[in-house]
């Protein structure tokens, strides 16, 4: 860690039930330790999450954590969005992160697609002194055709008023770079923030995986299966793993890390205090 302390924050989904949303708030307090710029709350496809998304938002504001929501299009009209962020504007959120985000399951086609550029100019338009970040994808978008209309995409999204964009997880650091490298040769200037993903579980990692378009590595694969499902050899390897990861990607010049935490503290506690973020506080 150099003296200019490196960005970290970490990403929470909305829980399920009263007692889910109790044990969020102690992962929160465990992680607050490292002081992190924001903690974030992600949405429901088509705004499935919408009130439970609000409420968790809600209540980490309630103990102070400065907390920024996720919002996407979904089905919601214009309006229903503005609502939403009147809403939040309520609860003195001055930072939003704005997805395209997918339909529900039976709605979704490409006809009725919007996208987050256009969120992003709706935000910046209603409240102008909001920090707008969006998606970035080091190893291409599921729906884009090559990796430079995937920039030029992201480029819209710059250019509408977004302050910075957050990776989805990778585990090959080349495409990080080689990602940023482009994107700074089409004039994006924004932090790139990466994505973290702590490897937990092998069988929902593969999962998220294939749904996300995001390699794991044919060697990583074989490695895994080494260890039992969930065990605490697994977790140990995952943690020594990524911790590298994060290393290498601050040695190349990273400006910090996005950690998806799936709601739980133990994997990216201990990587965020093996790369050093206890220091400096």
């Amino acid at each position: 860690m150099t003296s200019k302390r490196a960005h970290i924050s970490f990403e929470f989904f909305p829980p399920f039930t009263s007692k889910g949303q109790k044990s969020l708030l102690k992962v929160a307090k465990r992680l607050n330790t490292f002081k992190p710029e924001y903690f974030s709350v992600t949405y429901g496809a088509g705004g499935t999450t919408r009130e439970r998304t609000y409420e968790t938002v809600s209540s980490l504001c309630q103990f102070g954590y400065t907390t920024v929501p996720h919002l996407s299009w979904g089905a919601d009209t214009e309006s229903e969005i503005l609502e939403l962020l009147d809403r939040y504007a309520q609860l003195e959120i001055g930072r939003v992160v704005a997805l395209r985000g997918d339909l529900p399951s039976g709605l979704g086609n490409k006809q009725n697609i919007r996208y987050a550029k256009d969120l992003v100019n709706l935000i910046q338009k209603n409240h102008p002194s909001w920090l707008v970040e969006v998606a970035a994808y080091p190893e291409v978008h599921p729906d884009s055709n090559n990796q430079n209309q995937d920039a030029l995409y992201l480029k819209e999204k710059i250019d509408a008023g977004a302050s910075g964009c957050i990776t989805q997880y990778f585990y090959n650091t080349d495409s990080y770079f080689y990602f940023v490298d482009l994107c700074r040769s089409l004039g994006i200037t924004v932090p790139i923030i990466p994505g973290i993903m702590p490897i937990t579980n092998q069988a929902k990692l593969e999962d998220f995986s294939k749904k996300a378009g995001a390699e794991i590595p044919r060697w990583l694969t074989k490695r895994l299966n080494d260890y039992e499902p969930e065990s605490e050899d697994l977790l140990q390897f995952g943690i020594e793993f990524v911790s590298r990861l994060c290393e290498r990607l601050l040695a190349g010049g990273a400006p910090g890390f996005h950690f998806y935490t799936l709601n739980k503290a133990k994997s990216s506690e201990s990587i965020a205090e093996n790369i050093g973020f206890l220091e400096n506080i």
